[in-house]
């Protein structure tokens, strides 16, 4: 009877020593894939926004960084961009 409780005993004490080696190799990999983080390219690159350019519907040689008024004719100046979508709009 003893013999059997021996048996069983360290059956036991394996059988918890191989449960604690997998948790322990689990938690090891859970921890490494939390730390390192999915991407660095996305925390490394920086969007610049795109340099917006105004200019005069009047005189395009005209242009600014900043909206404002022509200085030949006085109109209020408008963004490159929005000139450019227009054309693309007026010709469909």
């Amino acid at each position: 009877m003893l013999f059997i409780h021996f048996l069983i005993f360290t059956t036991m004490k394996k059988a918890m020593l191989m449960a604690m080696a997998i948790l322990f190799s689990v938690a090891t990999v859970f921890a490494a894939r939390v730390s390192t983080p999915l991407s660095d390219t996305t925390k490394t690159k920086k969007v610049k926004p795109a340099k917006v350019q105004y200019t005069c519907t009047m005189h395009p040689e005209v242009t600014s960084d900043k909206p404002g008024k022509c200085p030949k004719c006085g109109m209020t100046l408008v963004k490159k961009a929005a000139a450019k979508q227009k054309a693309a709009t007026k010709k469909m």
